[in-house]
């Protein structure tokens, strides 16, 4: 399994506040599709794992200016870092989903060619920012929103954790098994 590499030089997404208000919050219950069936993660015993991500991009040329949006950059790596840290994640009683506004074939794809161990959820009519308030990325595609990059513990359907911004994306997963280990094991 290939390793993803981020370029040098990517913008520092900077705390603008926009997830201030999660933490501590009841995670909404509602039922998302997964590349691996329906879920509903605010049900689940084990704790859960929840990044969400912009997009990916393995079929389509990223837009122009993709890597200067600050925190866009890098969803391939940061699942393949939670993809590398599984073990550690699973003995944690963690489960980890990936989430982003993509549909679920596109998903499935990415499952396949990253080899994610772990389902990914498709928002694509956008309930967590309905529900939650999760932001946006300044940019559109096509009508398309795509979520800013954070990351969310959810223990007993709340969120005891919020990773935001995440930068850089591909130590997210180390960030997060540390948090667990020091706070939740």
């Amino acid at each position: 399994m290939s390793k993803q590499v981020l370029p040098d030089n990517l913008p520092i997404p900077k705390d603008d506040g926009a997830c201030d208000h999660l933490e501590g919050t009841l995670f909404p219950s509602l039922t998302f599709e997964s590349t691996n069936g329906f879920v509903t993660l605010s049900e689940l015993p084990e704790t859960v794992v929840l990044y969400i991500y912009p997009r990916s991009s393995a079929d389509a040329v990223d837009p122009v200016g993709w890597d200067d949006i600050p925190g866009a950059r890098g969803c391939s790596p940061q699942g393949c870092a939670f993809r590398d840290h599984q073990s550690e994640l699973l003995a944690l009683n963690a489960r980890v989903f990936g989430l982003a506004t993509q549909d679920i074939p596109y998903l499935q794809g990415e499952v396949e060619r990253l080899h994610l161990p772990f389902p990914l959820i498709s928002d694509s009519n956008l309930q967590l920012n309905e529900k939650l308030n999760i932001p946006f990325l300044e940019m559109k595609i096509v009508g398309t929103r795509f979520y800013k990059r954070l990351t969310l513990i959810i223990c007993e359907g709340r969120i005891v954790k919020v990773f935001y911004p995440v930068f850089p994306p591909d130590k997210n997963a180390e960030e997060v098994i540390a948090w667990l280990k020091n706070n939740h094991a």
